[in-house]
């Protein structure tokens, strides 16, 4: 009986835990709306009374003199702009030695100009204020000038980012922060932001902890890509380096970036990432029951990275697809055939059948073209003749140079086997075939020599039913 009993105890303990963590949820449910009304109030309070100093400071004289002058300041930018705008614009056309990324920046700059002079003009303003009136204060202009800066800062970093809605959180999610960091509204804002939440266990999801997790990762990602584009540009300018090891180094260098972006940013707003031992679990599973074609191509591409069996630029043949690889892709390869269709044919059947790569070790492609001649020509000048139509075209290599070499003795004619190089693979087969038989034809043309047609000669024997009938009819 003591098993049982030990049952039940386990049993009454967890129905006890279950009891107490409903009643604990129902608690915070119930406090919920009064928390927010509360921190709603205090939000409210505090900017009530932030206005009301703000409009007693402003009927101070001195004070709305520093409004004129906030004025004043923008419009002097506004006119510096109009003047110092186009002669900038015209300074920039001419700079055509720059790299694309200092031709961006000096871009975003110039776009932002009104604003780069009304931040020094406005600090320019205040440091004269103090100097005539040490004891004066300039508290308005101080804001003002911190606002302005902090926003212009914001502006021009989250230019940089090229996604536009991750630019459009970072941007106004730094403003927004920046403001209330300088109007000094933190505290309230956050208490507010943080009592909007949902609690599921021990997992309790605010407001505020997803305004800045959003900020936090949109700035990860956007060094991530930063640190990845410039590691890409550094990877694929080195020469010693082949591509294929040049493609498998940037797409491992972004993966690590990223998951690092990833990691510091859900690390940084507090998330735990031990929940993640579940998730990869489940992913596990998913894996083994529906993904096994994506994995397999995945795993297929990181071999064809390393054996450098296909690498890009490379001339392939698999089935009936004839083209040169485009890109290599985690998932699949970009073909591209002679007539522009773009065929994506997963890494595992560039594994696991036959192709044909045309420039896996050499660039250097032989072709051959079968032709015959007549019987009454001389086979030592149809060599010669067919060797010098194939050198004369352009795109046949000197070295090797062509041959032609007698194959059999047709029955209409000697048969001939013309073999010659190309390094452009690339530029098509067919062409050049074509090329060098009109280049055959005009030569055998030139020296006489003829390319027969099968000939049949029908005789009608002796006794036959078509001799009777015919000698009938006569």
């Amino acid at each position: 009986m003591e098993p049982e009993t030990g049952v039940d105890e386990v049993a009454g303990t967890a129905a006890q835990e279950a009891e107490a963590a409903a009643a604990e949820m129902a608690r915070q449910a119930e406090e919920a709306p009064e928390v927010i009304a509360q921190a709603a109030t205090d939000l409210g309070d505090r900017l009530l009374a932030d206005a009301e100093r703000v409009a007693q400071g402003v009927m101070q004289p001195w004070n709305a003199w520093q409004l004129v002058i906030v004025l004043g300041v923008f419009v002097l930018a506004h006119l510096g702009r109009a003047w110092l705008g186009p002669k900038l614009h015209d300074w920039m056309r001419h700079r055509t030695g720059w790299p694309r990324w200092r031709m961006r920046y000096a871009v975003t700059l110039h776009r932002r100009l009104r604003g780069v002079l009304f931040v020094l003009l406005l600090w320019i303003a205040l440091a004269v204020v103090r100097q005539i009136d040490p004891g004066g204060g300039a508290g308005v202009l101080r804001i003002v000038a911190n606002l302005a800066t902090g926003w212009l800062i914001v502006a021009l970093v989250a230019r940089m980012i090229v996604n536009p809605i991750l630019r459009g959180i970072v941007r106004y999610g730094a403003w927004s922060w920046i403001t209330l960091r300088i109007l000094d509204l933190t505290e309230e804002t956050s208490r507010l932001l943080d009592s909007l939440s949902i609690q599921t266990g021990d997992l309790r999801i605010s407001v505020l902890l997803v305004l800045k997790a959003a900020l936090v990762l949109g700035v990860a990602f956007f060094l991530a890509r930063l640190l990845a584009r410039t590691s890409a540009h550094r990877i694929e300018s080195n020469a010693e380096i082949s591509p294929s090891m040049q493609v498998l180094a940037v797409k491992l260098s972004q993966l690590l970036f990223y998951g690092i972006a990833v990691f510091v940013g859900l690390r940084a707003v507090g998330v735990d990432l031990t929940g993640l031992a579940v998730l990869s679990g489940a992913i596990g599973v998913g894996l083994g029951f529906g993904l096994q074609k994506v994995v397999s191509n995945l795993v297929s591409g990181l071999i064809i990275l390393l054996d450098k069996s296909i690498k890009p630029g490379d001339v392939i043949s698999l089935g009936e697809t004839f083209g040169w690889i485009s890109t290599l892709g985690a998932r699949y390869a970009s073909v591209v055939t002679r007539d522009g269709k773009e065929y994506l044919i997963p890494n595992e059947d560039l594994i696991t059948t036959q192709v044909v790569n045309w420039t896996h070790s050499d660039n250097s492609v032989r072709i051959d073209i079968a032709f015959g001649a007549s019987y009454g020509d001389d086979p030592h000048l149809v060599r010669r003749v067919a060797v010098a139509a194939a050198a004369g075209c352009g795109r046949v290599l000197e070295k090797p140079a062509p041959v032609c070499h007698i194959t059999a003795f047709g029955d209409s004619s000697v048969d001939y086997t013309l073999r010659f190089w190309i390094d452009d693979a690339t530029a098509g087969l067919t062409n050049i075939r074509g090329d060098v038989f009109l280049a055959l034809w005009d030569a055998f043309k030139a020296e006489g020599i003829s390319i027969p047609f099968p000939q049949r000669e029908v005789r009608v024997l002796d006794g036959s039913a078509l001799q009777v009938a015919q000698r009938t009819a006569e």
